[in-house]
């Protein structure tokens, strides 16, 4: 179907779309929804079904089937080398010259482009170009991970003048944890990220932190960097559905409603919760963890060892109760009292899940490094408890701080701590990028 000649007509290169179930998915996700519900026509590139289904094995196909079916979603094919290991799947030219094919494999990833996911993004542009030639895209935005979407942005733009965006949904150069370089400096990275940037309309990014970084490295390129903060989304979650009272026979539910990894200190939350019961009137307060363990199926077992769960019961002081399905979010935070926020520390990661949180106006326990993005946005939220370090003397009492908040709710605080949540949608975080999204299209006169 043509697109309307009326409307803007955008190329969102998101190889992590639905039906992935990757943590920038709904960023992803809602982009091209808020994009689509403001009038442009969008034509999204995503990962092939086959990489979600036979290769990473995770999915979520209920969210792949909220996509507005006025949004075309394409899905070029790209090799699996560095993935398959079955020799049976192997092309005829790497199962006859393995070394052959595996020495053509990285010399196209030092002199072509340094990513597993080059072949996906070639043929994403070869797609877009075909796609051109019918109706002009205005514009491009692409969210990386992969970085190779920004390759393709750029390459988009040499061959066909079309503008683009690149969305830092994750850093590329820049180890977020370690607060170091990614990669040596001459690796080929650094020189693909000085051409993308030099050549893009805006890169945006999701905290401050993460932008002045990128400011700093590259300042030709600083007076076109963009804050757009993650948020949390509606259609899949109402507040109020989380407006419960603790029950004054039970223990405290502390909810962690998230994915588990191992960037987390879990070592240190298990025996903070096991702490926590000594302190009187918190014998039966236990962490109750909704959602994976981790984004693959081979990381379940271990980081099911690491939190011990292999004998935990319902009376354990740490337990497991599965995925939750999006739209059933409301169900997990309803059944928290205080809610666990547990992440990788570092000042350049924020996290969407923050977001969610604060709009329940629930007290808020805080359980990673210190500095964190996130702590720019919880210093303001009335119902935040810190504790002093990662020793979990220090959590368990922070916890059992926040487990009082609960107990004994200050509705003053509790609808001050709703407000400042609420106002963090995910829609509200887009309205800018879509505005400058426009804008770049006027004024190269494309619309």
């Amino acid at each position: 179907m043509p697109a309307d000649a009326q409307r803007p007509r955008l190329l969102y290169l998101a190889f992590y779309y639905p039906p992935s179930r990757a943590s920038g998915v709904f960023r992803a996700y809602a982009t091209a929804e808020h994009f689509r519900g403001a009038g442009w026509d969008v034509t999204v590139m995503a990962a092939p079904h086959r990489f979600f289904t036979d290769v990473v094995k995770s999915h979520d196909d209920a969210l792949e089937a909220r996509i507005d079916p006025r949004i075309t979603v394409e899905r070029p094919e790209m090799d699996y080398f560095s993935w398959e290991t079955d020799v049976r799947r192997f092309g005829r030219f790497r199962g006859t010259f393995p070394e052959a094919a595996r020495r053509w494999y990285l010399w196209k990833q030092r002199h072509v482009f340094p990513e597993r996911y080059l072949a996906w993004s070639t043929a994403a542009v070869r797609r877009a170009l075909k796609l051109n030639r019918g109706s002009r895209f205005d514009l491009t935005i692409a969210t990386g991970n992969p970085f190779s979407s920004f390759a393709a942005a750029w390459a988009l733009r040499k061959l066909a003048r079309i503008p683009y965006i690149v969305d830092y949904r994750d850093s590329w150069t820049l180890d977020q944890f370690a607060n170091a370089d990614m990669f040596p400096a001459d690796h080929p990275a650094w020189p693909w990220e000085r051409r993308i940037l030099r050549s893009a309309a805006h890169s945006v990014f999701v905290n401050d932190a993460m932008r002045e970084w990128h400011a700093a490295r590259y300042p030709f390129a600083a007076d076109r960097m963009r804050v757009v903060l993650n948020g949390w989304d509606p259609e899949f979650f109402e507040p109020s559905q989380a407006h419960t009272e603790p029950d004054p026979d039970s223990g405290l539910a502390y909810g962690f409603i998230g994915t588990i990894t191992n960037v987390q200190p879990i070592e240190e939350a298990v025996e903070a919760f096991k702490r926590l019961r000594a302190i009187p009137g918190h014998e039966r307060d236990a962490l109750k963890i909704f959602g994976h363990l981790g984004f693959f199926v081979n990381s379940r077992a271990t980081l099911s060892q690491e939190l011990g769960l292999g004998d935990a019961g319902e009376d354990a002081p740490v337990q497991y109760l599965g995925p939750v399905a999006k739209s059933s979010i409301g169900e997990a935070y309803a059944a928290s009292d205080v809610l666990v926020f547990m992440t990788g520390g570092s000042k350049y990661v924020t996290t969407g899940k923050v977001f969610e949180y604060m709009a329940t106006g629930k007290p808020i326990l805080s359980i990673h490094e210190s500095p964190c993005a996130a702590e720019d946005l919880l210093q303001d939220y009335p119902l935040w408890f810190r504790p002093r370090s990662l020793d979990p003397a220090d959590i368990a009492e922070a916890a059992a701080a926040a487990g009082r908040a609960a107990r004994e709710p200050d509705e003053r605080l509790v609808k001050a701590a709703r407000v400042y949540g609420e106002r963090f949608t995910r829609e509200q975080a887009l309205i800018g990028l879509e505005r400058d999204a426009r804008a770049i299209v006027e004024r190269k006169g494309r619309r």
